[in-house]
């Protein structure tokens, strides 16, 4: 007997030409994180430990060494086009779109800093279209996270103003110390607790 599907959570049918980003914010019972990419709603899968860990440390690092006028935000939806609005684990952006408490987006524009951080589900999206669209839309600074062996690894490009793309600036595994898009000296290896010794 095959399984039973909950009417709450069929798949939508999406419009010719694919869905547009203003539709994220209007279909009904959308699983919280989906993103859009290429027309397409993407739904994540349950997150690992790893992640979790990962987005927090970022997210409370850099708001405390974030300068004056800009702001550290997790898991917020970015316009990139009428057919992209993704979701970055974590961004950077100018304080002046941060306006409303209702706001569901911010236009590529103001995001000054993305940081995916890369699930066994979501490599060929963070490793791939995810930055080629970060860079198409301008946003200067890309760092990419991963789990290597249970220890982060932070992949950190930048923007090439002459060709448009990201170009690798850093591979990072115990210690990030960067001083773009502002200065950063972090300890990577707090990201994954180590195991407490028997006493």
């Amino acid at each position: 007997m095959g399984a039973l599907m909950n009417p709450e959570h069929r798949w939508p049918i999406p419009p010719p030409g694919g869905w547009t980003a203003d539709d994220l914010d209007t279909l009904p019972n959308l699983p919280p994180h989906t993103e859009l990419i290429d027309g397409s709603l993407v739904f994540v899968s349950p997150q690992t430990l790893f992640h979790s860990r990962a987005v927090s440390f970022f997210e409370w690092q850099l708001q405390s060494l974030a300068p004056p006028g800009l702001e550290v935000v997790r898991e917020f939806t970015i316009d990139i086009d009428r057919h992209n609005r993704p979701e970055p684990d974590v961004i950077v952006v100018d304080e002046d779109v941060v306006d409303d408490g209702n706001q569901t987006r911010f236009p590529a524009g103001s995001v000054l800093l993305a940081i995916e951080v890369v699930s066994p589900e979501s490599i060929d999206r963070d490793r791939e279209a995810k930055p080629l669209k970060y860079a198409r839309a301008g946003i200067t600074h890309f760092w990419r996270v991963e789990n290597k062996d249970g220890r982060a690894v932070v992949y950190v490009f930048e923007r090439e103003p002459a060709t448009g793309a990201y170009t690798s600036t850093g591979i990072f595994h115990d210690r990030l110390k960067v001083s773009v898009p502002f200065p950063v000296d972090l300890d990577l290896t707090e990201i994954t607790p180590k195991r407490r010794r028997p006493e």
